[in-house]
């Protein structure tokens, strides 16, 4: 099938549709307010609020930006992420002090924590101002962006119950929290946390493992770009095989080349097909 023309706002769920339409929303965080005020229209939303915060944080992030789109059935948040080499230096520092999770529960990346805190007030009122017709909730986001998605809906879930989110996609979500939140995540959301992971993305690599993990939910997008529940470890090293020879040029470049938005796009588009 081809890509459906506008987004179903009476989605629940997971559907490859709605994941195609989570990503387009990811995507859309990255474009500045005018254009996402006019998608917001054509999709069918009628109101937009926008998050925008500057701040000085020990990492080489200026800014942390996400909006939110409403109509009577649907509400959807979606966090920008940034770029593939900035948030690789800063995740792969080992010397970064974790900051407490959501209602105290473990803790995070300090970058996630202090990004998050000074954006999430502001998604939380608006949430609280919009939900007026029982509309279902939805995060999104891409990197940096699906970090701040996932962390948003745990913290909403633990302590803010009444506004929880419905549902929540990320695309190359880097691992954000220790195992004791993930179990929360785990046992809050199950089945409506879909992490999507593009072949050899190294972001969701990181930071690195003990310290830091990811939540159960998987959806790993192999090399011939099918959408799979699990990462058999054969599948992933043909996958990095393939990838460390698809450009001899640059033969380990397979890592920073999956990462990209338009990648996980062009993915889902395809398994509409």
């Amino acid at each position: 099938m081809s890509a459906p023309s506008t987004i179903d706002h009476n989605a629940r769920g997971y559907s490859v549709e709605l994941a195609y339409w989570m990503v387009q929303a990811a995507d859309l965080a990255y474009k500045d307010e005018a254009t996402i005020e006019q998608k917001a229209r054509e999709w069918g939303f009628d109101r937009v609020r926008h998050h925008h915060t500057r701040f000085t944080p020990p990492f080489p992030l200026q800014d942390t930006q996400a909006y939110t789109i409403a109509s009577d059935q649907m509400i959807i948040t979606g966090f920008r992420g940034t770029e593939p080499a900035q948030i690789r230096d800063w995740l792969s520092d080992a010397t970064t002090p974790p900051w407490p999770g959501p209602a105290k529960t473990g803790y995070i990346h300090y970058g996630f924590g202090e990004a998050l805190d000074s954006v999430f007030p502001s998604v939380r009122d608006t949430l609280a101002e919009l939900r007026d017709h029982d509309q279902s909730v939805w995060f999104t986001g891409h990197s940096l962006g699906g970090a701040l998605a996932m962390l948003a809906g745990c913290r909403l879930y633990l302590e803010e119950p009444c506004l929880q989110a419905d549902g929540i996609y990320t695309f190359g979500q880097p691992r954000t929290c220790d195992r004791l939140l993930a179990a929360a995540c785990n046992k809050g959301f199950k089945d409506r946390l879909h992490r999507f992971v593009n072949n050899n993305d190294i972001v969701p690599q990181l930071p690195p493992e003990p310290a830091y993990t990811h939540v159960n939910t998987l959806r790993y997008i192999d090399s011939d770009g099918h959408i799979r529940t699990s990462m058999p470890l054969l599948g992933a090293l043909t996958d990095r095989a393939k990838g460390m020879t698809a450009d001899l040029l640059a033969p380990a470049a397979d890592a920073v080349r999956d990462h990209p938005i338009k990648q996980y796009v062009a993915a889902l588009e395809k398994n509409l097909a």
